[in-house]
């Protein structure tokens, strides 16, 4: 499967909201507009009816294929996806975390330094963690880096280059 057609997670079924097959989320986009624009979920399998946010950061959810409680809990830490071709285009400069996971990482030096394994952000922008060959200690090491233009001065669909100065060694 290619990179652009690999599922991508929006959101995840936490559990069932009342009786009627409805489901609570919990959101990984940009709330519920973001997720709005799509109308079926996990190739096809899962159609949206109904979505409204909830007013605690997450939404409630109808799919034409619950049709109670039970099918509703039946669901229960499902994660909703769509393939990475159904997400809108990006203008210069802009990246959907999905597009940098797994990808190789080397220094501007051309050092491989290894394959960016998560894109975390708490609150002041995203950082990028990477994952070390094992070493010569037999464990893998991991290190991160600011996704900011000092730090990562380019990446495309092949790869990430890290500054020499932020790649640890």
């Amino acid at each position: 499967m290619s990179k652009i057609d690999r599922p991508v997670t929006l959101a995840a079924i936490v559990g069932a909201h009342g009786v009627t097959g409805e489901v609570r989320l919990k959101l990984f986009g940009e709330g519920v507009a973001a997720l709005k624009r799509y109308r079926v979920f996990n190739d096809s399998s899962l159609t949206l009816k109904v979505l409204r946010d909830d007013g605690k950061g997450g939404a409630i959810a109808r799919f034409a294929e619950v049709a109670d409680r039970t099918a509703a809990e039946k669901l229960r830490g499902t994660a909703l996806t769509v393939p990475r071709s159904a997400m809108p285009e990006l203008a210069e400069g802009e990246y959907y975390h999905a597009d940098l996971l797994g990808l190789p990482a080397v220094s501007t030096e051309g050092e491989a330094l290894g394959t960016v394994v998560a894109v975390e952000n708490f609150g002041a922008g995203d950082v990028l963690e990477i994952e070390r060959p094992v070493g010569e200690d037999g464990k893998k090491h991991r290190f991160m880096v600011p996704m900011t233009e000092a730090a990562v001065p380019g990446w495309d669909h092949e790869k990430l280059v890290i500054a020499a100065a932020f790649a640890e060694r």
